[in-house]
């Protein structure tokens, strides 16, 4: 639901949730703190059943401006909340999105030089793969090595340029959206990202990135598994198959 602020929004972040009852208010009170002008979320909750969509609903009652909570009955894909989430941000006018997770691994603190690098860039993805990038230090060698050669295996498939192709952490301008047609994406799992780095280099879109180290969550369970990333990969390469 949305609040009853008549307050306009210059940049929205749209957060899916599903069960992110910990994180969801420290996440949104780091985000406050970074002083962003015109700030406004979407929160797109899946039926959570710890009770995320009651707190969103209770935190927006109380925000000082745009705060807008979808409720969906069931999981339906991380896509199709990126999705529902763009929409409600470009209904509400927002001219800069950020998408992020709720789960603290992208860092509020480097929001602002996101949105500074979009004063001139189309698109503004933090990377893990650029120099003064980097992931969680506590991660075992083998996990580092799936998480960069399955994003080197993404980027090799689908001819992407920017080295974080798999990244859940970055900004657009509302023209990018409007132009790459959000409604037209086909993939609703861990391969929207891919997508929709894809489509944006596809309509010659100006995509920057700028560097942060990812962090493991701290409070509830990873979405990911083998088999999401496996199935994500052959989807894509029919996108790339029927765009040749």
């Amino acid at each position: 639901m949305p609040n009853s602020s008549n307050k306009l929004v210059k940049t929205a972040i749209v957060v899916p949730t599903y069960n992110e009852a910990e994180t969801l208010p420290v996440l949104i009170e780091k985000v406050k703190s970074q002083q962003i002008e015109g700030l406004g979320f979407v929160i797109v909750d899946d039926g959570s059943p710890d009770g995320t969509g009651a707190i969103a609903d209770a935190i927006a009652e109380k925000f000082d401006g745009v705060f807008i909570v979808l409720h969906r009955q069931n999981k339906q894909g991380l896509g199709t909340a990126y999705r529902a989430g763009f929409r409600a941000a470009l209904d509400a006018g927002a001219e800069l999105i950020i998408e992020m997770d709720a789960d603290l691994s992208h860092p509020p603190e480097i929001l602002n030089n996101l949105i500074s690098e979009l004063e001139n860039a189309d698109v503004a993805v933090a990377s893990r793969y650029i120099y003064g990038g980097g992931v969680d230090p506590d991660w075992s060698w083998g996990r580092k090595q799936i998480s960069y050669w399955g994003n080197f295996g993404i980027r090799l498939i689908m001819g992407i340029k920017v080295r974080d192709a798999t990244a859940g952490f970055k900004g657009f301008r509302r023209k990018t959206l409007e132009v790459i047609g959000i409604d037209g994406l086909k993939l609703k799992g861990f391969g929207f990202q891919a997508e929709m780095a894809y489509r944006c280099q596809q309509a010659g879109m100006k995509i920057v990135e700028y560097p942060y180290v990812f962090m493991e969550r701290t409070a509830g369970k990873s979405k990911m598994s083998f088999g999401i990333v496996i199935e994500s990969l052959l989807r894509l390469t029919l996108i790339r198959l029927k765009r040749q």
